[in-house]
């Protein structure tokens, strides 16, 4: 059995259904979990996705050699490619996923609207057909009217897709859109439509039988995206009403029903205020987000699709598909919400320890402690889902998990992610695919301190210090020095944080910590287990679970606190008095160097030595996690010298460029 990235929850299933499994990898992945849960396991090829994750030939291959007599196709990679699942019927091999028409049909995004059309499915105004090249599109986009959405025909999860304003970003999305659809898919046809805006994207879950059955599993929330790729989801919608939600399913298996669809799929929507909802597109394949619809139906998506490639009926009716409780899923990244809401991160999980110990909380993860997140595939580290008989329960759930979630090793996005789910306007509902950029305008900063949460971190930041002083006071429970006076139970320090500098006097009463910060008390106990990946306390009868990241001599201290790291230095006042001296490093001056924001490989450099660059100009293009990003000039200015060319890989912050 072949899985690409879902391959472990995949394989969770099969297990549990007492299915044997058969795991294929590239040579970079040979350590991986899905590898390990496994029966057996093949290698395909080297680390890049052509050479092993779509070398049909070599799948194939593995399939022979194994004697596999079924394939789940996972979420990406093969999951929608209709010549695979033509090749697996071929050699008598079950594809556990739809027929090869409905692949194609619903693959095309330009088919698949036209068949949309056909089926009475509401659809977003466009153009139906292939955008032959720069200037055509331009035209269209002129004949549809601005703003527009360029999109590749053969693409999904985000990728291939740019929103052109005028003429200018058009010709520019047209070019990078192609590229990435060529890269992600090896097919490069784009397709251009009316650009909804201030839409919600709310989607439909189906499954359908060989038998001609199909049902609706009720819809997901996906509107929280950066750069049209999810990163929030919530199963049901806040927005939707009992009619809206049921002529939302009816059209969706009407659409289902009309290319004779049979497996779990997801019709996806554009909704606007006014619930007037317009087809979008149609994934023939499992939704990364689909943990919530199990969670409020009761149903094991991937049993269900195996059950109906064996083909049996369904075993439910429309009636029987209830709606019980609310689930939310947070898509943890290892990415820097910092640059654009997410660049990708590479590098080792050193420490890696799941939130699974709380209740109602699901971690679907393919990684464990020690594993390499690569810049060849997706940099999803895992879903997190919890669920609760209200949404409010859901969200505390979600706020509690994330801050139990240890990531080390690599940069994640779980400080983007608590912030959302906190979000005044998120516990609102009051969302559209334009939340991050409204709420965010000048990107994404992290957790905004009040004077009373800088308190709260200031006064840790002292209880953790005077916890480790007192620590390497002491060796087995005893006092290193048995001459020392009576032990120490009060402390004037300095703390700094954001800039600002702090007097605090801390006293101690066993595990608790008094401690006064601008004339305020706060009062901080704990177990302060020093070793713990988790700092558990409570700040004046308030729980919390902050993490310490690391900590020296010198005071340094850098404390995840409400799921954003930040830097606090504790001193002794002689210490700070002294530190006041201390000469401060000149920051490098960015605007006439361009380095890499993200580890990728150079697809294109547009500038030599001795050219004149105007601001705002693109000077390369990286690729990273099949994802292509467009760098330009800060100002304009004359190239001092280039150094990468295209083809190369390069890491994050390396020079690319110099400017005079």
């Amino acid at each position: 059995l072949y899985c690409a990235y879902s391959r472990s929850i995949v394989m969770k299933t099969c297990k549990k259904m007492g299915i044997k499994t058969v795991a294929v990898h590239s040579d970079v992945d040979a350590s991986a979990v899905h590898v390990k849960m496994a029966d057996e396991a093949v290698c395909v090829g080297p680390a890049p996705t052509n050479k092993s994750y779509l070398n049909m030939d070599a799948i194939m291959d593995a399939i022979r050699k194994t004697g596999s007599q079924a394939v789940h196709p996972g979420y990406g990679f093969l999951s929608e490619n209709k010549e695979f699942a033509k090749r697996l019927a071929a050699e008598d091999v079950v594809f556990i996923g739809p027929d090869t028409h409905a692949i194609h049909a619903m693959g095309d995004k330009i088919e698949s609207k036209l068949l949309a059309k056909a089926a009475n499915v509401n659809v977003i105004p466009g153009f139906d057909g292939v955008v032959e090249n720069v200037e055509d599109a331009v035209k269209i986009a002129g004949d549809i009217g601005y703003p527009v959405m360029i999109k590749a025909s053969a693409g999904g999860g985000g990728k291939g897709m740019r929103i052109a304003w005028n003429d200018d970003e058009t010709r520019e999305g047209f070019r990078l859109s192609s590229q990435e659809a060529a890269s992600s898919f090896g097919d490069d046809r784009l397709l251009i439509e009316k650009f909804v805006d201030n839409p919600r994207h709310i989607e439909i879950q189906v499954l359908a039988d060989k038998h001609g059955n199909a049902l609706w599993l009720n819809e997901r929330e996906c509107s929280i995206q950066r750069r049209n790729q999810k990163v929030v989801e919530e199963a049901p919608s806040t927005f939707l009403d009992p009619e809206t939600r049921r002529a939302m399913g009816e059209q969706a298996v009407q659409l289902a029903k009309a290319v004779h669809y049979s497996s779990a799929g997801t019709v996806e929507f554009l909704v606007d205020s006014n619930k007037n909802f317009y087809f979008l597109e149609m994934n023939t394949r499992l939704q990364v987000e689909h943990p919530i619809t199990e969670c409020i139906t009761g149903l094991d998506l991937v049993q269900q699709m195996i059950r109906v490639a064996k083909g049996f009926p369904l075993l439910h009716k429309q009636e029987d598909i209830p709606i019980n409780g609310w689930a939310i899923e947070s898509r943890v990244y290892a990415e820097d919400p910092y640059k654009s809401f997410g660049l990708p991160s590479i590098g080792r999980l050193s420490q890696y320890q799941e939130p699974i110990n709380l209740p109602k909380v699901r971690v679907d993860s393919g990684i464990q402690e020690g594993s390499d997140i690569s810049i060849y595939y997706d940099p999803m580290i895992s879903k997190l889902v919890t669920y609760g008989a209200t949404r409010a329960e859901a969200l505390q759930r979600m706020e509690a998990a994330l801050d139990n979630y240890v990531i080390r090793g690599v940069t994640h996005n779980i400080p983007l992610l608590r912030e959302i789910i906190t979000h005044p306007r998120f516990i609102s509902g009051d969302i559209t695919t334009n939340f991050l950029p409204e709420e965010y305008p000048e990107g994404f900063k992290g957790h905004q301190l009040t004077s009373e949460g800088r308190r709260e971190l200031v006064a840790t930041a002292a209880a953790l210090y005077v916890s480790a002083q007192l620590r390497s006071q002491r060796f087995l429970g005893n006092l290193r020095v048995s001459t020392t006076p009576q032990e120490q139970r009060q402390w004037e320090l300095c703390v700094e944080l954001e800039k600002g500098s702090h007097t605090v006097a801390v006293s101690r009463s066993g595990s608790t910590f008094t401690v006064e910060v601008d004339g305020v008390t706060v009062e901080v106990s704990g177990e302060w287990n020093l070793a713990s990946a988790l700092l558990p306390v409570t700040i004046n009868r308030t729980p919390r679970v902050l993490q310490c990241l690391s900590r020296d001599a010198g005071g340094d201290i850098t404390l995840q606190y409400l799921g954003t790291q930040f830097k606090v230095r504790v001193l002794s006042q002689l210490v700070s008095t002294l530190s006041a001296h201390m000469p401060e490093k000149v920051p490098e001056d960015t605007s006439s160097i361009l380095r890499s924001p993200m580890p990728g490989s150079v697809v294109a450099v547009s500038v030599k030595p001795g050219d004149v660059v105007a601001e705002g100009q693109e000077i390369c293009v990286i690729e990273a996690m099949k994802m292509q990003n467009s760098l330009i000039a800060a100002k304009a200015a004359k190239v001092k010298s280039v150094h990468c060319k295209a083809g190369e890989t390069v890491g994050e912050g390396d020079l690319l460029v110099q400017l005079e």
